[in-house]
């Protein structure tokens, strides 16, 4: 095949597909270049359905070393395991595909993103995005509709469309949208307190370029676009509908609306298996022996009766303004908020709203313990991160431990990124923060749960972050003409309903957002509305934990270590660090095992639980760097003497010589009748030779060395008085 390349000018910089030259044995392929960054896009569709009643799709995005001229790090010096940048922008393009395949899809499908070429400045998780779903298309995999995406941001009031680097550093906006032609599917932003409108008018400036792209994608996929593949959708018979009807439905209804959570789910299930065991029952004696058939039977029975509850629960909201558990559409959860539940962490906060719960624990550490990010688009360090688990118990099942999933670190990374609007800089506050949330409890919304507790556990740990952010989840029932929006979703709403919508922020504006849409998309007036109701949760929420703590600590916890700060010559590193680091180790070992971070500016960070600690390292380190000064005074510790004077020590490895006609401001015979060895004696720095030899005087501390020197000065001029004074004669000779 001939390749063919199609190419857009998309807000001042290149966009170009080329098609036909690459992968042409995987289902749809395309190579997507965004200027310099390049993407390479496939996708894979299997033979047949699988069996389990779920649709299989795996998205993975991943970065290569190479795409920006790195080799990896560690033992291999290969790519291992997903990065938690690549899991995060895998999860970015997962959320608004997954919505767009048909209801019953059971073909397993695989989507893989290779970042061959990258440059931050041109996003490639947004090159990424756009080829994820072109593949798709040109594959004949039947999707609803193509999708795209784009990053805003917004420097000095403008909006941006994909930011450069030097663009997001000052952008008060981080956001990330996809969408249809028709409509936005999915959000995700981080902001520095923005207000509800501003994030609207972001949202349309951000679908209005989506469109653009959406239009070059779809003249691509008329041209190469290979005919729709043809699935078999799993469908359950009329005949197994027909059986369980009559037998569960009222029965499923009434049993939706038992407020609690445990009680409502194990009614439901105990009608489930009894309807379902009766039709596995009917269909043996009608003759069915294969396991795996009646395994399938059961299976769409229980199918059934899910989709009865799934219209009863729907029905109740939209129709009657009724929620499972009673509340009103815009009612939050009971809250209740403590701190200091853990003696020895260094800041503890547990916050509950119904039946979630999550437990928040701050701990502070070195900066030297950031963590180390390697990646395509980034090399750096992060000195504040947020981690969360999600135990099986807080839901009541038996589970798998391990490595954090995708979703976990998707939710730890939404509560950080809500936070990190608030935190400290790095100067304010010269530490390694970790906070880990414990989900104990959950009925929806644990991640908004783990911002609330986050915030507390923060301020309770004495970090100084500047407001306190609160976190609540809205969800959305729509039939297409009418709609109902819900505050606080609890699981039951989010796993039925069409939106999952969470909003972050401080009483004075919005840190993050994080949007999944189920039906096809939602407009501005329904987001408008969201983000209004949401507000006003989140100034209820506020109030609870406002009430709990209302400000950080002024000290961190005894068991935290202390820091002392100081600042050297960056000519100086070396000399405190020393030969092999022999110096800086004799002081961590003499200060019983305090840290010490160097940065290169010449800042120097000491820390340890005892202050006296820090405060002794810090004053060793001034002491290597210290440089005598002319005029300066000190108390220094004679240490030698001889017949012309005394040797004083100024500090630790520098002294001088106080000659002893200096010694005092009347005559000194012998040094002795002044001063002994071990005596303490002011002295003052007078001159600094050219190799660095230092020439103290005790007489200038004197009281009464300044009229002994008037006078002197005086004896002096009088003196040159009468020299001037004296006749010259000049006798003058002639050749």
């Amino acid at each position: 095949m001939e390749k063919k390349v199609y190419e857009l000018d998309f807000r001042g910089r290149k966009l170009s597909v080329e098609l036909n030259q690459v992968a042409k044995q995987a289902q749809g392929a395309c190579i997507v270049k965004y200027e310099d960054t390049c993407v390479l896009s496939v996708c894979c569709v299997g033979k047949e359905p699988i069996t389990q009643d779920f649709f299989p799709l795996t998205v993975l995005y991943q970065e290569k070393l190479y795409s920006n001229g790195m080799i990896p790090g560690g033992w291999l010096r290969r790519e291992g395991r997903p990065t938690e940048h690549e899991t995060l922008m895998s999860r970015v393009i997962d959320r608004p595909l997954r919505p767009l395949f048909k209801d019953g899809f059971r073909n397993e499908v695989q989507v893989i993103n290779m970042v061959l070429s990258c440059n931050p400045s041109n996003p490639p998780q947004m090159a990424a995005l756009f080829g994820s779903s072109l593949a798709l298309s040109l594959g004949g995999v039947p999707i609803e509709a193509p999708i795209a995406g784009v990053i805003v941001g917004r420097v000095d009031g403008e909006f941006v469309i994909n930011p450069t680097i030097e663009q997001k550093e000052k952008s008060d906006i981080d956001l990330t949208v996809s969408a249809t032609m028709d409509a936005i599917n999915m959000v995700e932003a981080g902001a520095k307190e923005v207000s509800e409108s501003t994030m609207c008018d972001a949202l349309d400036f951000a679908h209005q370029a989506i469109k653009e792209l959406i239009e070059f994608e779809n003249l691509i996929i008329r041209e190469n676009a290979k005919p729709t593949l043809e699935i078999e959708y799993k469908v359950v018979s009329d005949e197994i509908k027909e059986f369980v009807k009559p037998l569960s439905k009222e029965r499923i209804e009434k049993a939706v609306s038992i407020p609690e959570k445990q009680a409502r789910a194990n009614a439901i299930e105990e009608i489930e298996k009894e309807v379902a065991q009766m039709l596995v029952d009917a269909k043996k004696e009608a003759g069915v022996t294969d396991k795996d058939e009646l395994k399938q039977i059961e299976a769409d029975a229980i199918s059934v009766m899910e989709g009865y509850m799934v219209d009863e629960v729907r029905r109740l909201i939209l129709i009657d303004k009724i929620r499972p558990d009673g509340r009103k559409v815009d009612e939050i959860r009971p809250l209740s908020c403590e701190i200091d539940l853990l003696e020895r962490p260094h800041g503890s906060a547990m916050f509950t709203r119904g039946q979630t719960q999550a437990l928040a624990i701050t701990t502070l550490g070195s900066l030297d313990e950031a963590q180390v990010l390697e990646g395509a688009q980034i090399e750096d360090a992060k000195r504040w991160m947020l981690h969360y688990n999600f135990p099986a118990f807080s839901v009541g099942e038996i589970g798998k431990y391990g490595s954090p999933g995708r979703r976990e670190i998707g939710h730890g990374a939404l509560a950080e990124r809500a936070l990190a609007q608030v935190m400290p800089s790095e100067d304010e506050f010269p530490y390694c923060i970790r906070t880990v949330s414990e989900i104990l409890e959950s009925n929806g919304s644990s991640s908004q749960a783990t911002i609330c507790a986050s915030s507390m556990s923060l301020m309770a740990a004495g970090v100084p972050i500047k407001k306190q952010v609160a976190g609540i989840a809205m969800g959305l029932i729509s039939d297409g003409s009418n709609y109902t929006i819900l505050t606080d979703i609890q699981g039951l709403e989010d796993h039925f309903g069409d939106m999952d919508f969470k909003v972050a922020g401080t009483k004075d504006g919005i840190t993050a957002l994080q949007m999944d849409i189920k039906v096809k998309g939602i407009d501005r007036k329904i987001l408008q509305e969201a983000l209004a109701q949401a507000h006003k949760a989140r100034l209820e929420i506020l109030s609870v934990m406002n009430a709990t703590i209302s400000e950080p600590r002024k000290e961190v916890s005894k068991y935290a270590p202390k820091i002392k700060i100081t600042h050297i010559d960056k000519d100086s590193i070396k000399d405190v660090i020393g030969s092999g680091g022999k110096t800086i180790n004799a002081i961590i070992d003499e200060c019983n095992g305090c840290k010490i971070d160097i940065s290169e500016d010449g800042r120097v960070v000491v820390m340890h639980e005892d202050i006296e600690m820090a405060k002794k390292a810090v004053s060793l380190i001034e002491n290597i760097v210290r440089k005598p000064v002319i005029g300066d005074v000190y108390d220094g510790k004679v240490t030698r003497i001889e017949s012309y004077g005394a040797f004083i020590e100024l500090w630790p490895g520098v002294e001088g010589l106080c000659h002893i006609s200096r010694l005092s401001i009347n005559r000194v015979e012998k040094t002795e009748d002044v001063v002994k060895i071990g005596d303490t004696l002011k002295v003052k720095i007078i001159k600094i030779d050219e190799k660095g030899r230092v020439d103290l005087s005790h007489a200038e501390t004197m009281e009464g060395y300044s009229a002994k020197k008037k006078s002197k000065d005086k004896v002096k001029k009088n003196n040159k008085a009468k020299d001037d004074d004296e006749e010259v004669v000049v006798i003058e000779t002639s050749n």
